[in-house]
């Protein structure tokens, strides 16, 4: 696998990963901004003709699952043709399989706004 971990933002990376799926070790996501996981993913699984993803996590501040530094709550719009002919729930655990387990254990809450 050709994955590359680059600096985005202070303190920030992003994922560029070169004609395969990215598994990453557990040590190289912590380092991912997870804002920055979830649009990687989604584009890898769906391509999407347009995606939008927001960490909403300073809205939630002293709620449950909200802590220090945020990447707790985020809201997600996609659009992509690979939804075409799926049910609502069906398209929901398309999105929960390309974001895996383990990623979506890292968020409290996410809100999917889904469709063709």
């Amino acid at each position: 696998m050709n994955a590359h971990l680059f600096s985005t933002r202070a303190g920030h990376f992003s994922l560029l990963c070169v004609r395969t799926k990215c598994n990453l070790t557990p040590e190289a996501e912590k380092l991912l901004h997870i804002e920055d996981e979830i649009r990687d993913r989604l584009e890898h699984a769906f391509a999407p003709r347009l995606l939008e993803v927001t960490d909403d996590s300073e809205r939630h501040r002293g709620h449950a699952g909200w802590r220090e530094g945020g990447q707790t709550h985020f809201n997600v719009m996609i659009r992509a043709e690979a939804f075409k002919g799926m049910t609502r729930l069906a398209r929901h655990r398309a999105v929960h399989a390309a974001l895996t387990p383990a990623l979506v254990a890292r968020i409290h809450a996410l809100a999917l706004d889904i469709d063709v």
